[in-house]
């Protein structure tokens, strides 16, 4: 079976558009403009859907058009809507545990161990169901705890944003081998 969803976490509106916690986010953006996909509103869905035609079949992609803390009812309700299973669907976040330029891939984990919102929000909407795939985009942590929101909340560095959107862009190169679930090939180009 496939992954037939990719949703891209991050905060709706303007403000937040090139933020760190859009990471997630902008990975779906620039896999659309790369396969030339549109990306359009779906109220039903609460988000901006697409159809992504890729030589092994389609994949819908996803930006919930929600802030973070509630983004698992834009997912969870397009994973109703599409009639899809949890382990079909990968979800892109930043990752504060992950330097940027860092990108991993994996499958799951236990529903008490995420702390990210986004994350922890889609896990208690699928009843703890949290075997999908991640795609944890490496974003760097400020040093203190106390800093983190407004950490997430800002645009990084020049330097970051680079290392940051390298990191989407060599991910979007290994998407078709994520949706095939190639995953030690993935692995291997992208835990480097």
């Amino acid at each position: 079976m496939t992954i037939k969803l990719i949703v891209g976490l991050g905060n709706f509106g303007c403000r937040y558009l090139e933020t760190r916690h859009n990471s997630g986010a902008r990975y779906v953006e620039f896999l659309a403009k790369k396969y030339k996909v549109s990306l359009n509103k779906k109220n039903i869905l609460s988000g901006y859907v697409g159809v992504l035609n890729l030589d092994i079949g389609i994949v819908y992609l996803l930006i919930p058009a929600m802030y973070m803390n509630i983004n698992g009812l834009s997912v969870y309700r397009c994973i109703k809507f599409y009639k899809l299973c949890v382990d079909q669907v990968l979800v892109a976040y930043d990752e504060l545990d992950l330097l940027p330029g860092v990108v991993r891939v994996k499958l799951g984990s236990r529903a008490n161990s995420d702390t990210h919102h986004g994350v922890k929000d889609l896990v208690l909407r699928l009843n703890r169901k949290c075997n999908f795939y991640r795609l944890r985009i490496g974003i760097g942590h400020p040093g203190n705890k106390n800093k983190v929101c407004d950490f997430v909340l800002n645009k990084p560095s020049i330097n970051d944003r680079i290392s940051i959107d390298n990191a989407i862009n060599k991910a979007i190169a290994c998407t078709e081998d994520i949706v095939a679930r190639n995953f030690i090939k993935v692995m291997n180009i992208l835990h480097r």
